[in-house]
């Protein structure tokens, strides 16, 4: 599956963005383009998701999916956030900021694992379109908590002034995050339309969907290569830490959902979500409830590091899991 893996299309134009990236190539994707197609991206599996959703019905997987995934969006972070300080050496705030990121979800990750493992027969439900978004905010919650639980008195994050005054910001920030809004609101257009209603647009998101993603991740490498180059914070324990903990999470994901009675291409997908890392909803969220944490720790672990490690690894290494579980 790995030979398989590295063979894609897909994984292959994320390796050309990597290494012309490291190369130090001036290839580049213009701004509006890369945004115009992660907004084609989540429209495009949001409404296949629900119209899977609208075909099969509301089932028991669902809902037990629903109540795990938000359970380990609220706890993971906390076994990353002890590793953070003990392992890592990291503060309380930084420690929190990154635990936040590797207990949410990273959505071209969850794409990406979509549409490898339906090329190895093990397409996952529908509904876990709606299970992934639902893990994007917990563990936001969480690294919040253990960030000022264990800061010290001198560097704890301030009760009033400018941090309280941010605090409805946050909230607005987390449940109104424009990657949670457009998943789930295509996600329920899909249940609406149904299968039926869906065939006059099917040949713009599904025919064009494999094509997009490739030139989506081309733009993944050049950026996760360079965030690499220019940051000088990532020290030898930080650096396992971003490789070991997706794949402590994700075996604790595959586990939970082989255990809970999804199939295994579904259990697969739940383990990619506890193991990938966001780099878009929780470093918006993380600028503004911890100012003091550093993005060039953050950023570079979840997005220079997990997230290749996700790609070209870590998929086929949950789907293998989740097969010899099954």
């Amino acid at each position: 599956m790995i030979v398989e893996t590295l063979t894609s299309p897909v994984i292959l134009f994320f390796i050309l963005g990597f290494m012309a990236a490291a190369i130090r190539s001036d290839l580049t994707i213009p701004e509006p383009f890369a945004k115009a197609m992660s907004i084609y991206l989540m429209t495009a599996i949001g409404l296949k998701g629900g119209v899977e959703v609208a075909s099969t019905g509301f089932s028991d997987a669902l809902a037990s999916a629903a109540i795990v995934g938000v359970v380990l969006g609220l706890t993971l972070p906390i076994l990353a956030f002890f590793l953070l300080r003990t392992f890592g050496k990291l503060d309380a705030s930084d420690a929190g900021a990154v635990a936040a990121h590797y207990g949410s979800v990273s959505v071209v990750t969850f794409v990406t694992a979509v549409e490898l493992l339906s090329g190895q027969g093990m397409r996952p439900d529908g509904f876990m379109v709606g299970v992934m978004a639902l893990m994007e905010t917990p563990a936001i919650i969480t690294g919040l908590l253990l960030a000022r639980a264990y800061s010290k008195k001198s560097e704890a994050i301030p009760a009033t002034g400018s941090a309280a005054d941010e605090r409805p910001n946050l909230m607005h920030e987390v449940l109104t995050n424009g990657s949670v809004i457009l998943l789930l609101g295509a996600f329920a257009i899909g249940m609406v339309a149904g299968e039926a209603r869906f065939e006059p647009i099917k040949p713009l998101f599904a025919v064009g969907f494999n094509g997009v993603l490739c030139l989506f991740l081309l733009d993944m490498g050049l950026i996760a290569a360079r965030r690499l180059i220019q940051t000088r914070k990532i020290t030898v324990p930080l650096a396992m830490l971003a490789i070991l903990l997706p794949i402590i999470n994700g075996s604790i994901g595959t586990v939970a959902g082989t255990l809970i009675g999804l199939d295994p291409g579904s259990a697969a997908i739940l383990g990619v979500l506890c193991a990938s890392a966001s780099y878009i909803a929780v470093p918006a969220a993380m600028r503004l409830a911890l100012p003091q944490a550093d993005p060039g720790i953050y950023l570079s672990m979840s997005l220079g590091i997990t997230f290749p490690f996700n790609i070209i690894f870590g998929i086929s290494l949950f789907a293998a899991l989740a097969n010899f579980l099954g």
